[in-house]
């Protein structure tokens, strides 16, 4: 799980959603509820602006109040993460993988519904292994 704090701020009939690590975050909602799940949506999106113009994605911060991204976002954050750790470039994926560099592309777009065996393989050919474990919601 990948969980990024929210800041809610009442602002007349609704809630203002931003976030501290995602200074472009910016939603509302008409509750709580609302406002996180809208927040959740828009933080995928600046993580996908984020992945597309080449920039960091910073760890989460602490919070309270926090939207959490879906599973799959959070492993294709975490392998743009390690990418960028190890200066592997998309080109330098795609060759260890064997793939095309559009299988690349598409394994790193937020927007996209890849596999779970390709993304587990570009985690490989990183050098990471994925665990997977589920546990009691809070």
């Amino acid at each position: 799980m990948l969980a990024y704090p929210i800041v809610l701020e009442d602002d007349e009939d609704t809630l203002l959603a931003t976030s501290v690590d995602f200074p472009e975050l910016t939603t509302f909602g008409t509750d709580r509820e609302d406002a996180l799940a809208r927040a959740a949506d828009a933080l995928e999106e600046a993580i996908a602006a984020r992945i597309h113009d080449g920039r960091d994605i910073p760890p989460p911060s602490t919070g309270r109040q926090v939207a959490v991204l879906p599973t799959l976002t959070a492993i294709k954050v975490m392998l743009y993460q390690e990418m960028r750790e190890q200066g592997v470039g998309k080109a330098e994926l795609a060759r260890r993988l064997g793939w095309h560099l559009p299988q690349v592309d598409r394994i790193l777009d937020i927007h996209h519904n890849s596999r779970m065996d390709q993304v587990d393989a570009a985690m490989g050919a990183m050098g990471r292994h994925l665990q997977v474990r589920a546990s009691a919601r809070r």
